[in-house]
């Protein structure tokens, strides 16, 4: 059995395949899915294939394949379609895949949540620790 990391309750995190370094994340368990800030987005099809076009960080025309789509309740009881592609993540030096869905985060501390389905399995957090998982 592979020992689990321990992450804090804040990390900073690398997305290399969109570029995107030194992130600020909140770890939340309560969450289930992870979530990345986005001003605006907009769904499209082609050639049968379902896309999300999406500006992130000021920086426009991020695409992604769809990988799936699901039905989350926010922590206000509001229920909204959220639309998960499939990416990278760099922590500890490492790569690891994330499902992660974009929404509008400005109002919120953080411009991305690490949710339950990507740190079960693979970390431990300590709420009493930030910042445990030092990208070189």
């Amino acid at each position: 059995m592979q020992e689990k990391r321990i992450i804090g309750r804040i990390e900073t995190v690398n997305l290399p395949e969109l570029g995107l370094y030194n992130i600020c994340a909140k770890v939340d368990t309560g969450a289930e899915t992870s979530v990345l800030h986005c001003n605006e987005y907009k769904i499209f099809e082609k050639d049968g294939h379902r896309y999300i076009r999406c500006t992130i960080q000021g920086h426009p025309d991020f695409t992604f394949l769809i990988h799936r789509e699901r039905v989350v309740k926010s922590s206000f009881g509001q229920s909204e379609t959220r639309h998960i592609f499939i990416t990278k993540i760099k922590l500890f030096n490492k790569l690891f895949d994330i499902k992660l869905s974009v929404r509008d985060r400005s109002s919120m501390s953080y411009p991305m949540l690490l949710g339950r389905n990507f740190i079960s399995g693979k970390f431990l957090v300590d709420v009493s620790h930030d910042h445990l998982a030092k990208n070189i």
